[in-house]
């Protein structure tokens, strides 16, 4: 009886094990003004059916439009994007209830943080506006320290809307191998790779090169192979793509290729840009008036192959995220104020709508845990 009884307990046991691989959590980073958010979500997402529902809200935290979770995946840290008074804030996070715990915040060095990114022992930000980026140390509980570094870029391109006239640091991302830091500069036209030493206080983030990118593009996003061989970076103002060859600090481009149709006369505004998990295939949005997201075949030597460029189904598409599994891409919209799921067909990358959605306020952000 005995026996039976262990056998029916371990059955149990495994059962609820499989059950809770079907289950992630998805945090959205939002703008809580002009008011329809009220800070950053968690909700629990099944991969299996896309079903979600909303486990925690995080409130008092001022347009907390970008997350980051450490890798031990106890904090998570937030930017508080509000012009020259924009913080940085730390929480406290557990997985299991989905709940955050405000910590501390810092001034985060420069007017309007866009992206953050954190490791075992640094938080770093990108200050749009400010056009600086800032490393704060990671103390043992979680809290952030004032800046250990800040870093102000001074230089400006030759976009005639203005949008050039000074230096717009736009993302702050380490490299595969974790030893440099990629920070682009939308404002400067530029790509700067830092070497990374993460003890080394105020010289943290030293120059290794500068990278000169198309002028007029507007470089913002980029992402990495999972193999670590190949970046593409996103350019904002075209929504063109640059493929490179990565491989000790060095970018060495490959390709150059567009995501919006020849006959296409519109307002583009390239948003986020990623890559499958197995490698295979390639995704970018457009946000002003494309609303669109392309697919693109990654062959072996790293380029891009186009497959399909289709609707968000919605209005400002952000940043997307791909699920754990592969089966779902998710796309945030910060002017339609929802997440729209869709379908994603791991053999041939093309996306259909799932019909599912996430009625967030302002979504800017998605990230799985």
């Amino acid at each position: 009886m005995k026996k039976i009884s262990s056998l029916f307990v371990l059955t149990i046991l495994s059962t609820l094990t499989f059950a809770q691989k079907n289950n992630y959590n998805l945090i959205i980073g939002t703008y809580t003004a002009p008011g329809k958010s009220e800070g950053i979500y968690t909700y629990d997402f099944n991969t299996s059916t896309a079903v979600t529902s909303l486990k925690s809200t995080a409130k008092n935290t001022a347009n907390p439009s970008y997350v980051a979770i450490s890798p031990d995946q106890k904090f998570i840290y937030a930017v508080n994007e509000t012009g020259a008074t924009s913080t940085v804030s730390a929480f406290k996070y557990d997985a299991l209830t989905g709940n955050l715990i405000f910590l501390n915040k810092v001034d985060s060095h420069g007017a309007d943080p866009c992206y953050i990114t954190a490791d075992a022992k640094n938080v770093i930000v990108a200050n749009y506006s400010g056009g600086s980026l800032a490393v704060f140390e990671r103390k043992a509980d979680g809290t952030l320290t004032e800046a250990n570094q800040v870093i102000k870029h001074t230089g400006k391109s030759i976009d005639p809307k203005g949008r050039q006239e000074s230096a717009h640091v736009h993302m702050t991302v380490f490299t595969p191998d974790h030893k440099y830091l990629i920070v682009n500069d939308l404002g400067e036209d530029q790509t700067y790779i830092y070497n990374y030493n993460p003890t080394g206080k105020e010289k943290t983030l030293t120059v290794k090169s500068v990278l000169k990118t198309n002028a007029g593009t507007g470089p913002r996003h980029i992402t990495f192979s999972p193999n670590g061989k190949f970046a593409y970076l996103a350019h904002e103002f075209n929504g063109s793509i640059t493929v490179f060859a990565y491989a000790n600090g060095s970018l060495t481009k490959i390709q150059e290729i567009g995501t919006a149709t020849k006959d296409f006369t519109g307002k583009i505004d390239g948003a986020d840009i990623h890559v499958s998990a197995d490698g295979k295939f390639l995704y970018e949005t457009n946000r002003g008036d494309a609303n669109s997201i392309s697919a693109f075949s990654v062959l072996p030597t790293g380029k891009l192959k186009f497959i399909e460029t289709v609707s968000t189904l919605g209005k400002g598409p952000r940043n997307f995220a791909i699920d754990p599994t592969g089966k779902f891409l998710l796309i945030g919209h910060q002017y339609s104020n929802n997440v729209v799921i869709f379908n994603r067909n791991k053999t041939t990358g093309k996306l259909t709508d799932s019909g599912k959605r996430i009625e967030v306020g302002a979504p800017v952000c998605l990230v799985f845990n």
